[in-house]
């Protein structure tokens, strides 16, 4: 019997799943993420049989609960009365229900936390293509950095690797700062793949997996947008 762990960058997952599927609440966001997860598993099971869920592990940060000061409306915004903290909570309620999910929560860098005019609109507003006054609210986004979620990530790799607790690891991320981790697991024998969810990555981090799959596309405009797409039979590579 093989076992199988799951590892979810869910801050990377919460946006590309909204990108591939569309907005959801958060009770069907988690039955989601549930069965994308399975859907690796069933995968697998063409190429080995007798393999078993170990774990999912979700690693993500609590939402933003401070008041942050708006530069163009010149007041704060208050985030614990925003859309996205009662959003965050609930998701992160529904998916501690869940049997065989691990939350692994790390920390927001709150005190450097500020609203930031995106690039486009000042690049434009630098060059003198447009003024103050074109701007809106949607041009600034707020900005903050999380602790400890990479750390996080990265460890529990280790401690399933030198442990023998799974002879996988799939790993749901988009970017190269598992790379130490995943030639540990790799040197240890784990069969490591990773899932970025279709997005592009760097041809150079694929010396360092030992498989790349993303069981579900992107739903067309015509399709259930509750329904994530039918999985993919040619998208290992």
């Amino acid at each position: 019997m093989m076992k199988t762990a799951i590892l979810v960058d869910g801050g990377f997952y919460r946006k590309r799943a909204s990108y591939l599927w569309g907005k959801k609440d958060p009770d069907k966001r988690a039955s989601e993420l549930i069965a994308y997860c399975n859907a690796h598993l069933k995968h697998e099971q063409r190429f080995e049989p007798l393999r078993t869920l170990y774990r999912i592990f979700y690693y993500d940060c609590p939402p933003l609960d401070k008041t942050i000061y708006h530069p163009l409306l010149q007041r704060g915004i208050d985030f614990r009365h925003s859309e996205t903290f009662g959003w965050t909570n609930s998701f992160f309620d529904e998916l501690k229900k869940q049997r065989k999910v691990a939350l692994r929560l790390g920390e927001l860098s709150e005190e450097n936390a500020s609203y930031r005019l995106n690039s486009e609109k000042l690049k434009r507003l630098l060059s003198g293509e447009i003024g103050i006054a074109d701007l809106t609210e949607k041009d600034f986004q707020v900005n903050f950095q999380q602790k400890g979620v990479d750390m996080k990530i990265g460890l529990d790799i280790a401690s399933l690797s030198y442990k023998r607790q799974v002879d996988q690891i799939i790993l749901i991320a988009g970017d190269s700062d598992f790379v130490p981790a995943s030639k540990l697991a790799r040197r240890e024998g784990i069969d490591f793949i990773l899932d970025p969810m279709q997005a592009n990555i760097k041809d150079s981090l694929f010396e360092h997996i030992d498989g790349l799959h993303s069981p579900w596309g992107k739903s067309s405009k015509n399709s259930d947008r509750t329904t994530p797409g039918k999985p993919r039979e040619n998208s290992v590579s």
